[in-house]
Parts: C-alpha cells; sequence; structure tokens
C-alpha cells in the first residue's frame, strides 16, 4: 500500500501557512523586544497567528496519520500543505476558534479534515488519526511551557512571558476540549471505532451539535469555573501562575480602554 501523496504539489507548504508563520515570528519578535507602539496589539497578533498555526498542525496531523493509515486522498484534497483554506470548513477550522479566543480566552477546537475512513483498516488506525490532532495540541503546550518549567523565565520580557503564558492556556484548553468523547470531537473519534455499530449509529446524529454542547455547557458560571481551576491546576503544575495567564489575555484585549486594563505595560 502507498502512503506517498502522488504529486509534490500535494506535500508542498502552502504561501497562506508561511505568511501566518512569518506573522507570528515578527509580532513575537515585536513583543518580545517591545519594538511596538502598541504592546497589546502585538501581543494580540502574535498569538493569534500562533494560535492558527497550532490550528494548521492539528489538521495536518490528523492528515498526516490519515495517509500513512491508507487514506491516499488527503494529499490531493491539499490538506498535507497546512494551508487552512484547504479545510473542509475553513470558517469552522480558523474564524470560529478565534472568535472562541476573542470571547473567552478558551482554545476551543474547531473543524476537521474529512477522512475517507473507508480506506482504513484496523480499529487502533482510527484511533490514532482522531488523537494525532489533540497530541499535536499537547507537544506544543509543552514548547510554550518549557521556559516555565525549565525555569528559565527570568530574563524573558514580561509582555512575552505573559503571551506566551496565554497561548499555553489556549494549547491546553484545545487539547482537554478535543479529548472529551463528545460525539464530533476528536475525544469520541478515538473511541468510536471500539463501540458497537448500534451505539455508533444512535449518537451519530448528535455529532455535528457536539462542539455546540460544549460550548453552551463552558457558558455555565460553574461548569466554566471547575473547568478553568483545573487548567489554572495543570499550568500551575508546568510553572506558570494565574497572573501570567490573566494578563497575556488582558493584555491580548488591546481593544479595550485603559481604565479597563490591569495588566497594562
Amino acid at each position: 500500500m502507498t502512503t506517498a501523496a502522488t504529486r509534490p504539489s500535494d506535500r508542498r507548504v502552502s504561501p497562506v501557512f508561511l505568511g501566518i508563520l512569518a506573522v507570528s515570528a515578527v509580532t513575537g519578535w515585536a513583543t518580545w523586544t517591545g519594538f511596538a507602539a502598541e504592546p497589546g496589539l502585538a501581543v494580540f497578533l502574535f498569538v493569534t497567528s500562533a494560535w492558527v498555526v497550532s490550528l494548521c498542525l492539528h489538521e495536518y496531523a490528523h492528515a498526516r496519520t490519515a495517509l500513512h493509515g491508507g487514506d491516499i486522498s488527503v494529499g490531493a484534497k491539499g490538506y498535507l500543505t497546512l494551508n487552512p483554506m484547504k479545510y473542509t470548513h475553513a470558517l469552522l477550522s480558523v474564524v470560529l476558534p478565534v472568535v472562541f479566543v476573542i470571547m473567552g480566552g478558551i482554545g476551543l477546537p474547531g473543524g476537521a479534515v474529512f477522512i475517507e475512513r473507508g480506506r482504513i483498516r484496523g480499529r487502533w488506525k482510527h484511533s490514532l488519526i482522531s488523537a494525532a490532532g489533540p497530541l499535536t495540541n499537547v507537544l506544543f503546550a509543552v514548547v510554550c511551557t518549557a521556559p516555565f518549567w525549565l525555569g528559565a523565565v527570568d530574563g524573558v520580557p514580561p509582555t512575552f512571558r505573559y503571551a506566551l503564558a496565554f497561548l499555553a492556556l489556549l494549547q491546553v484548553t484545545a487539547a482537554i476540549l478535543n479529548f472529551l468523547p463528545v460525539p464530533g470531537l476528536d475525544g469520541y473519534g478515538v473511541i468510536e471505532p471500539w463501540l458497537s455499530h448500534g451505539v455508533r449509529r444512535q449518537v451519530e446524529p448528535f455529532a455535528p451539535l457536539g462542539l455546540l454542547f460544549v460550548f453552551a455547557l463552558l457558558w455555565v458560571p460553574s461548569v466554566n469555573g471547575v473547568f478553568f481551576d483545573a487548567v489554572d491546576g495543570l499550568l500551575g503544575c508546568l510553572g506558570i501562575d494565574e497572573l501570567d495567564t490573566y494578563c497575556g489575555f488582558d493584555l491580548f484585549r488591546f481593544w479595550r480602554g485603559p481604565d479597563e486594563l490591569r495588566c497594562g505595560l
């Protein structure tokens, strides 16, 4: 069984992704050096672009794992180019997650690439394809939190530290939410191959509503409080103080007036 894309262009990194990556690098540099006149705007652009990069890598991980699992159609669909415009639902995969970040400072997962599951044999392969995306968020979170748990933040400018802490929070929340065994999310995709045919048929109609259900549930104050307490506890174990993530989100919302900013620098 071949596991290679049929054309070199199917695997060529998209200029769109490279552009987003460049924005992330430039605004990260501006955040670090204090070059930007408005640190909040630099933080917003850095975190948003880095978040979109992680979304692209999340979907790429699904597609690449599916390719090696037997679905050679992912190359022709453009999923291996890291171009977010090639996703099945570009709005759900990129725009909606960014809106969720702006509204509530949470890394809620978006849409997904379309995998031709009929081409893939073996339950473990199906589970691994679903798990590959959120595992990418876990890896991204490890990278973001590395300066904190390595004790290497003493020389890091406060603005960049806050931005990195907030970006880490987004990755942790995305990983946790993606792994929930809710229809339509990756966590359900991990366990679905191991469920009986009857159970899968009963659950299938609810898959399109899974993301909306999670979003609505997080609006319940008690649920939201428990969820973020758990996230803050996990980040605390990785060396990130709750104040760092709070200030990161505060700076991220640069459009608010000076009277509303509590961590302005």
